[in-house]
């Protein structure tokens, strides 16, 4: 089964695609989708989904996990960050795929096993984990996704996308 995890962001997005049989990980792809950061933020946000929406329609995968996300400390930038996300949610399930979301501790928990690790931890549990996959940063984070979807997808909760 193909997995695509997104780690959505208004700047970075990172994506990363594994496929999983049994109890098994195989990396697929991985990347980030990059948004300009001139212009209107609808313009952005088009920007995002066409993204998104060219990385699923590459890689055809059967499922979507995406991270959760946690509140700012600045109220604009986690209203931004809401609606990148909500772009981020709807590629995926406008190409029909079912979509669900994971808390950020619940990943570096699947990861690392500890909830508070940092980027630098995930990125280096995350080439373990897949050998031979040297990301970095919005990428590996996906990537963990990914696999923290892999090991709990019979258990997780679905996102219902109104469409």
């Amino acid at each position: 089964m193909r997995l695509i995890g997104l780690d959505p962001g208004l700047r970075l997005t990172g994506w990363g695609v594994i496929d999983v049989d049994g109890n098994r990980l195989r990396h697929v792809a991985h990347g980030v989708v990059r948004v300009t950061t001139t212009g209107s933020l609808a313009v952005r946000l088009r920007e995002l989904f066409d993204g998104v929406a060219a990385v699923v329609d590459a890689q055809r995968p059967l499922e979507a996990a995406i991270e959760e996300t946690f509140v700012n400390v600045n109220p604009g930038s986690t209203l931004k960050l809401g609606q990148a996300r909500g772009v981020v949610l709807l590629a995926p399930a406008r190409a029909g795929l079912p979509v669900f979301e994971y808390a950020t501790n619940l990943v570096k928990k699947s990861v690392t096993g500890a909830g508070h690790a940092d980027k630098r931890q995930i990125a280096m549990m995350v080439g373990r984990l897949l050998p031979g996959v040297d990301a970095t940063a919005d990428a590996a984070d996906a990537l963990a996704v990914a696999i923290c979807h892999a090991h709990h997808r019979a258990t997780a909760k679905r996102v219902e996308a109104a469409l």
